[in-house]
């Protein structure tokens, strides 16, 4: 594909040849091996131009595209430090994210940082969506190391007008007996745990959090969640009150254990400054 681009590009066998830094016979044999494995003409050559076919246009055009592609991948091989993805599968960081992106971009600029929405239970850690993934559950898998940055408080999302809505705060036991909407697809912050055996709310399954706020706001359903979610999905006809006997939500930042990006340790600072200080 590089062989035929360059003809392309130069004009003539010669000239890619020098492109290329190889011999002419060489972009002759490598042009008439794919032409062969593809089975079609590419180009048409006279003694006085080299012109690609329609097919070869058509070629050409995904040969470059495919020649970025591989562009990409090498430098992402050979020099990925310059960018730094982190995944997440609900909330980010709440209301620490525009801070911290602004503290990253003044203080890193040269690193990248990209922020991935991922709805799975590592946040596109091990579908390999990014580097590092904020989770608020420990990872059971032992290819992942996680640290805590920071604590969050445990909130129900209700209706505005259920009947607990008129409450600064609520108890467990004011939501056992209703039926909690939980995302076991991206390692819910809610666990029936939480409640006593005999006491436990019934649980019913959604896939999103747009989903998830959408049957709340009915009024047929709460759910628990960490204090992010109130920072990054306000949604009208649902409020927020804090569960005041609910343990906290610890917040973790989990990678690779045998390949952890060198922002690993900076990203973990920064973010526990954060979480210190908000």
């Amino acid at each position: 594909m590089r062989c035929l681009v360059a003809i392309v590009d130069e004009g003539s066998f010669t000239d890619a040849a020098l492109a290329l830094g190889v011999s002419q016979a060489a972009v002759s044999r490598t042009l008439a091996s794919l032409e062969r494995a593809l089975g079609v003409r590419l180009l048409r050559r006279t003694s006085r131009e080299v012109t690609p076919t329609a097919t070869g246009l058509r070629v050409v055009a995904h040969a470059r595209r495919v020649l970025g592609e591989v562009a990409d991948l090498v430098r992402e091989a050979t020099s990925g430090h310059t960018r730094v993805r982190i995944g997440y599968a609900w909330s980010a960081l709440g209301r620490h994210t525009l801070a911290f992106q602004r503290r990253w971009g003044g203080t890193h600029p040269e690193t990248d940082l990209q922020l991935v929405r991922v709805n799975s239970g590592t946040a596109g850690l091990a579908e390999g969506a990014c580097d590092l993934a904020v989770v608020r559950r420990p990872l059971d898998d032992r290819r992942f190391d996680s640290a805590i940055v920071g604590l969050e408080r445990r909130l129900c999302a209700m209706a505005d007008d259920d009947p607990l809505a008129r409450r600064r705060s609520v108890r467990l036991s004011d939501i056992s007996g209703r039926t909690l909407l939980i995302d076991r697809r991206t390692g819910t912050t809610t666990t029936t745990e939480l409640w006593p055996p005999d006491s436990r709310p019934s649980t019913e399954d959604t896939h999103d959090v747009d989903d998830w706020l959408t049957v709340i706001s009915t009024g047929r359903r709460v759910g628990m969640t960490a204090e992010s979610t109130a920072n990054q999905y306000p949604r009208t006809g649902i409020v927020y009150r804090p569960v005041r006997d609910a343990e906290p939500i610890a917040v973790r930042l989990a990678w690779w254990r045998d390949d952890p990006h060198p922002a690993t340790q900076t990203v973990i600072e920064l973010l526990t400054a954060l979480y210190r200080t908000g």
